[in-house]
């Protein structure tokens, strides 16, 4: 890890940094998130179709997951204070001219500045908490930083819905330029200076990569979250087709997994530190059980309803949990490994939303809960081998 130099102004526990820096991460992944609950609204407007109008998102992942790590290392020696106001202020302006775009074209590239950004941010703020915390909270400070891509998850799609039908897509966009440039100036306000003590080359950072250790541990994350998504991207259908939930009421029960999932962050955050492999492996094998069992118990609504809720624990502790275990495999390029697991686990997504939509359209939405909680179990055998590797 960059050796760094923190503000001695603030308690080493972080003060109002790493809350602030929570706010940030609502923001900026509201921003992935929200424009799947405008994209009907900005299609119409615009005159495409939605399909051609989602292009926007795939085009969003995709330069996260290729553009990340590169990114990263070459910022890797920025102060992290001017680095996450830069980030906020990127946002700010393409949040801004997203409200303005005329065209499709213009609102690519809108989409395209914040998405070069994002994955910067989830590297370095989850150094850079950890960082700021000490090494004792690094783990509560990480999972404190992750609450807002929780809560984002949890609101970002129905807040996205509402302010289309409420002040227009236009408007949604405005606002979160306008909130995003707020943070920016309560990060500079609140965070204290984190330097780097010596630049550290991209050559050396990338060293990182001859690891076997760390790339199983990226390899690990992968499998995760493919085990993840492969559930979670189909867990509308699941509800309607195996739970019989009626289609207006599907948004609360997501809005409930959401909810339930906030004690998953706290937990992950709590137990990762000492033992993150170990801790991999459980909260994997909880997925498992969750999905499953959801699946199994969608004729009994209340084990149902309990089932789910294990797997919203399990499904959202696993985002930092992931996070610090990669970024504990690579000492000396933290925000690198934490990009590079940023992209590999969007590679995850992608590769789990593909094994979902294979399940679904081969056995039904009752079978996607069993091979999604296969590929988790596959995540608990991982943990342990990547466990033999690192006494290697």
């Amino acid at each position: 890890m960059t050796t760094t130099t923190i503000s001695p102004s603030l308690p080493r526990s972080g003060g109002a940094a790493i809350p602030i820096l929570a706010v940030a991460a609502f923001v900026i992944v509201t921003t992935e998130f929200l424009i799947v609950g405008l994209l009907p609204a900005l299609a119409r407007e615009l005159g495409m179709a939605v399909s051609t109008a989602g292009q926007l998102v795939t085009m969003f992942a995709v330069v996260v997951m290729m553009c990340g790590p590169f990114l990263t290392a070459w910022l890797a020696n920025v102060d992290r204070k001017r680095l996450f106001v830069a980030i906020l202020v990127l946002f700010a302006a393409s949040n801004g001219l997203a409200a303005l775009a005329p065209n499709i074209w213009v609102l690519a590239i809108a989409r395209l500045l914040p998405a070069l950004a994002l994955p910067v941010f989830w590297g370095t703020a989850s150094e850079t908490a950890a960082q700021i915390a000490g090494p004792e909270r690094g783990g509560k400070a990480v999972a404190t930083v992750y609450l807002g891509i929780s809560a984002a998850m949890l609101f970002g799609i129905p807040l996205g819905t509402l302010a289309s039908n409420a002040i227009g897509w236009r408007g949604a966009f405005a606002l979160l330029a306008v909130l995003s440039l707020v943070i920016a100036v309560l990060i500079q306000v609140s965070m204290p200076a984190v330097r780097a003590a010596g630049k550290v080359a991209i050559g050396e950072q990338a060293a990182i990569l001859k690891s076997p250790f760390f790339l199983a541990n990226v390899a690990l994350s992968v499998l995760v979250f493919t085990a993840m998504f492969a559930g979670y991207t189909y867990l509308a259908e699941t509800l309607e087709k195996s739970a019989g939930i009626a289609p207006g009421q599907v948004g609360w029960w997501l809005m409930g997994f959401g909810a339930v999932g906030l004690f998953g962050n706290w937990l992950g955050g709590r137990w990762v530190d000492g033992k993150p492999l170990a801790t991999t492996a459980l909260f994997s094998a909880l997925l498992a059980l969750g999905m499953a069992a959801s699946i199994a118990l969608a004729g009994a609504r209340l084990w149902f309803a309990l089932a789910l809720a294990l797997w919203g624990i399990a499904n959202t502790a696993l985002y930092p949990i992931c996070q610090i275990r990669v970024m504990k495999a690579a000492e000396k390029a933290q925000a690198l490994a934490g990009t590079i697991n940023v992209s590999a686990a969007n590679g995850g997504i992608a590769f789990g939303a593909m094994i979902g939509g294979l399940s679904v359209s081969h056995w039904g939405a009752g079978a996607v809960g069993y091979v999604s909680a296969g590929i988790a179990l596959l995540a608990v055998v991982g943990s342990a081998l990547v466990a033999k590797l690192r006494s290697a």
